[in-house]
């Protein structure tokens, strides 16, 4: 097996939070640089300028020289490291400057690739400028720092990844120019997939009959589907994060995955023992204030707290069925605890609620000074804890105030929207989302369209079980790892979902919970300890191999490349 001297990643979420890919790569991060010590270099956008990145550390010292020489060739690059576990060398790239060329890139992409930059719009012109952009810094890190090195051994093997349509461009430069480079290309979603979920489209009972090509024209999405296709069709080895996704690529791309890469996970930063006792309870305490502050109650320890997070997509993420199991649970006869359901969805955040603000800092006040404070009466719209730009016309309100949701004192269900990034700095739990997560009691993550599926390996890393469906990567690799479909005694309680099953799902996340609610503490930390059981099998150090098999492809294609070349 092949083995790279040097590894080049780039990323549009490298030192930049925006998403699951920044998950996948800084908790992978630490195990490739333990087995590559400072050669696995990440590329990414430098948004941050003159100001200083939270995710980044500047080094000048760190290839002084090739910095240099880069700024001499008029590259705009700073050289630090990413501060994630492992500290890895990370590259940030400002890519601004080659927006005056845009035409002449686009140009050099059609004649060469075919590919289609004409119907661009949104977010493809900065992606593909910062793709080029990443590819000139490889190419000018190669020339003037790995090529010399090779004049009196056999050649370096160096690979360069690219995540996601929006890196396709670079992998093509590099494909083209830097010929002896081995390309790795990984589709995290496929871009037409992920709109045809989301344009209400049945996807998976009509995959097969789906042309992707056709369903970009319909959609609008011809330019992202073009770079993505083209870029899977040219590399050396081209790759996903589930079987179901590897399915979406054959039918949508017209291209079968060489490996399947799943997502790991990095468990270094969960907490152990009497930490890990002390931060549930500091997190179900500040979860039951707000929630109690904002609907005037008293829920006490024993209140079942349920959440689902993710990003705001409305079907996709299943927050729509989420929303609905909840409704079917406030007249569900088996329900035997209240619950307080969480939906942790970064909306469009307007402000923090002043109002629950000043009940939050009174309670605070009460506790100080010992006295009981107890709030009787809730808050106008008890349903949120930020104010939004557009309450009425958010999806999760709109659903809750079609269905009567409005969290009276007798209702055994409440569900409170949390539309704001938990990183600590909200106004209202002023925790980050991993403080939190370990707070609830079940984690609900219904999606449609789900390529994999961080928020429930997340949960399950901190001992939280939770529900998933088998259209979620995740979902699919549990089952396989169980031999059967998920149960709540497994950790992961895994619902089959279809194109049309919707009403189904919301039962059967309403039956769990309710099952969950009669479970005694035996039973329930049997629950917790085999969802713990499954999250050390999606460690980093059990998933990496498949990125060497990945690696090892793409440097034997770049061989015979080199070989037919000369």
């Amino acid at each position: 097996m092949l083995k790279p001297d040097y590894i080049f990643e780039s990323s549009w979420e490298v030192c930049n939070k925006v998403g699951g890919i920044y998950t996948v790569l800084s908790s992978r991060a630490k195990t490739l640089q333990e087995e590559m010590k400072d050669r696995i270099l990440f590329i990414g956008p430098d948004f941050w300028k003159e100001e200083e990145s939270p995710y980044f550390k500047e080094d000048s010292s760190l290839f002084a020289q090739w910095q240099w020489e880069a700024k001499e060739q008029g590259l705009k690059v700073r050289v630090g490291r990413w501060t994630v576990p492992g500290e890895p060398i990370a590259i940030l790239v400002d890519f601004t400057p080659y927006f005056a060329q845009k035409n002449e890139i686009y140009g050099w992409l059609w004649e060469n690739y075919g590919v289609d930059s004409l119907h661009a719009y949104g977010d493809y012109d900065e992606a593909s400028m910062f793709s080029y952009a990443a590819a000139l810094v490889v190419e000018s890190f190669y020339n003037t720092q790995l090529s010399p090195l090779t004049s009196n051994h056999s050649p370096l093997r160096v690979i360069y990844h690219a995540n996601e349509w929006m890196c396709g461009l670079g992998a093509l430069y590099i494909n083209a120019h830097l010929p002896q480079i081995g390309t790795v290309f990984t589709t995290h979603a496929t871009s037409i997939g992920r709109s045809i979920a989301g344009n209400q489209k049945p996807l998976y009972d009509y995959l097969f009959a789906y042309n992707g090509d056709q369903m970009a024209g319909e959609l609008n999405m011809q330019s992202k589907h073009s770079i993505e296709k083209q870029t899977a069709l040219h590399v050396d080895c081209f790759t996903t994060v589930s079987d179901i996704t590897a399915n979406e690529c054959k039918e949508l791309l017209d291209k079968p995955v060489d490996v399947v890469l799943p997502n790991g996970f990095d468990n270094s930063f969960v907490p152990k023992g009497a930490q890990f006792t002390s931060k549930r309870k500091a997190a179900r305490k500040r979860l039951l204030e707000v929630a109690n502050a904002l609907l005037g109650e008293q829920l006490d320890d024993d209140t079942l707290i349920v959440s689902t997070s993710g990003r705001y997509e409305f079907r996709n993420k299943g927050i729509d069925v989420f929303v609905e199991a909840m409704n079917r649970l406030l007249r569900d006869k088996e329900l035997k605890k209240k619950v307080v359901a969480f939906i942790e969805v970064p909306g469009w955040v307007g402000e923090p609620r002043k109002d629950l603000q000043e009940r939050l800092q009174k309670n605070n006040n009460c506790q100080l000074s010992t006295v009981n404070c107890q709030f009787s009466t809730p808050l106008e719209v008890p349903q949120v804890t930020h104010w939004l730009h557009n309450m009425s016309h958010d999806n999760v309100l709109g659903m809750m105030k079609y269905y009567d949701m409005h969290n009276r004192k007798e209702d055994n269900v409440k569900v409170i929207f949390l539309p704001c990034y938990l990183d600590g700095k909200d106004g209202i739990l002023n925790m980050t989302y991993y403080d939190i997560v370990l707070g609830n009691d079940l984690c609900v993550y219904p999606s449609y369209y789900e390529p994999w599926g961080y928020t429930p390996l997340e949960a399950v890393a901190f001992k939280v079980p939770c529900i998933t469906t088998d259209l979620a990567g995740f979902g699919l690799w549990a089952n396989k790892v169980f031999g059967h479909y998920g149960e709540l005694e497994d950790g992961v309680k895994v619902i089959h979902r279809t194109d049309y099953n919707y009403s189904e799902v919301a039962d059967a996340i309403k039956d769990t919970v309710a099952k969950f609610s009669a479970m005694d503490k035996k039973q329930i930390d049997a629950c917790r300890k085999a969802a713990d059981n499954l999250s050390k099998k999606a460690l980093w150090s059990e998933f990496i191999k498949y990125y060497h098999e990945a690696y090892d492809i793409a440097l034997q294609r770049a061989e015979e490349r080199l070989r037919h070349l000369s």
